[in-house]
């Protein structure tokens, strides 16, 4: 029940300790982090054909590849990886680690702490820049002077968003898909409903509960609720319109229930408030002058796309960040909504196969 805790078999996963103390830009001091992540291919000796991919709010390390031990799903963007494929790993070497303050192997709440019990509530809240720091770091180590690629969607393309503008030396491509340059209030208000859920289970007692006993009810009402934002009506109401099952449940009430009973297998709470937060406060232009002074330190070349049914992301956000990098929108033609970005993989495909070859 929950993330991955030491112990738990490592899978594919390969891990960074890397040297302390790292300081979040809002407080706080974690003496040491750990990075878990994955590689496919090889780096070339210049190092010049790294992609970075990066992955989305209960996304990880596993990008491609089976479930198995260490890894309860199979990878989220399966198809996308491997020999002919768009990241194709005979030409590319691909990086995807998980982000800090998450739960499968990179530092975050369920984490030992420096006292030997685990973060839980005390972990410090961290940004989307804290996150591309740490990033960063992983990069150096594996002498990574400059990505070929960073590709990210919804809470990935925050992160890709950031490396672009933050270390745009360090980026000769981006690829920004279905996601914003600054949270909306309709996200913060969603969001914050889900945290909402979580805090009010008994279970979560102020962030401090044992692993073996966490909020799972809290953790299910918020994947339902984000679940929601995740799809389209169109797609839901063509799915299971007002179906009823045998056992007198909404069919649709059942496909959330099954999803909240996914995540709270794989997902620790902590971080997903954690991680929530941070996609709250995201903001590119905070600092730089704002969103349009910040998109024009990028030097990258662009691509931009969003899912026509995107109801989380909607296409006037990706249209902003288009317009200011002076490239056209690619538009994505999906009935799931915010999840056609993981769905749609032969179409995302095309446009990354078309950005590197250009």
């Amino acid at each position: 029940m929950g993330g991955w805790v030491e112990g738990d078999p490592a899978g594919d996963r390969r891990f960074l300790d890397l040297p302390g103390p790292f300081r979040p830009e809002r407080g706080g001091l974690l003496p040491a982090v750990r990075v878990a992540y994955e590689t496919w291919g090889t780096l070339d000796g210049d190092g010049d054909n790294a992609v970075l991919v990066e992955h989305a709010l209960t996304g990880d390390s596993h990008v491609v590849g089976p479930a198995g031990p260490g890894h309860p799903t199979g990878g989220w963007w399966d198809g996308l990886i491997g020999p002919g494929r768009a990241l194709d790993t005979d030409r590319f070497f691909v990086v995807c680690a998980n982000v800090l303050g998450g739960c499968q192997g990179t530092t975050g709440p369920s984490s030992p702490g420096p006292d030997g019990g685990r973060w839980g509530a005390r972990f410090p809240e961290v940004t989307v820049g804290d996150q591309v720091r740490v990033e960063a770091e992983l990069a150096d180590a594996l002498g990574i002077g400059q990505w070929a690629c960073v590709v990210g969607g919804s809470m990935g393309g925050m992160r890709a968003l950031e490396w672009a503008v933050a270390m745009p030396d360090r980026v000769a491509t981006l690829f920004f898909l279905a996601s914003g340059a600054v949270a909306t209030a309709d996200q913060i208000g969603t969001q914050t409903t889900q945290q909402t859920a979580i805090r009010a289970d008994p279970r979560w007692g102020g962030g401090h509960y044992p692993l073996t006993d966490p909020p799972v009810a809290g953790l299910g009402i918020a994947r339902r609720i984000a679940h929601l934002t995740y799809r389209s009506a169109y797609e839901l109401d063509e799915r299971f319109g007002t179906q009823v099952q045998d056992d007198g449940r909404f069919a649709v009430a059942s496909y959330l229930e099954h999803h909240a009973d996914k995540l709270a297998a794989r997902f620790d709470a902590g971080s997903y408030v954690l991680l929530t937060e941070s996609m709250n406060s995201w903001d590119v232009g905070r600092g730089r002058g704002g969103v349009h002074a910040a998109l024009g330190r990028v030097t990258a070349r662009p691509l931009v796309a969003g899912v026509d049914s995107d109801r989380l992301y909607p296409l006037e956000l990706q249209q902003q960040v288009a317009d200011a990098l002076g490239v056209p929108l690619q538009v994505i033609t999906s009935p799931y909504g915010h999840d056609g970005f993981l769905i749609e993989v032969d179409e995302v495909g095309k446009l990354l196969s078309g950005l590197l070859d250009g």
